[in-house]
């Protein structure tokens, strides 16, 4: 038997907060967390992680860590 069960996908910096979000909605409060108060701003969902870093004065490979750990995506 076939396993149906889709593999979720890494986040990466590359990656549109609005796909992140979209993708794991959990999302919101951990950007929330890092500082990001704002993404659900309309400007903010057209932007990768690493644009929203950046714009914050945060490192996007921290925050793409942190965002994969606290969601189960990958290993501490």
């Amino acid at each position: 038997m076939e396993n149906k069960t889709a593999e979720k996908a890494v986040i990466t910096g590359d990656m549109l907060i609005s796909n992140i979000i979209a993708q794991y909605p959990d999302a919101v409060y951990l950007l929330m967390n890092c500082g990001m108060g704002c993404v659900s701003c309309p400007a903010s969902q057209m932007e990768s992680l690493t644009e929203a870093c950046m714009v914050h004065g945060l490192d996007g490979v921290e925050v793409a860590r942190y965002l994969n750990v606290e969601l189960g995506l990958i290993d501490a």
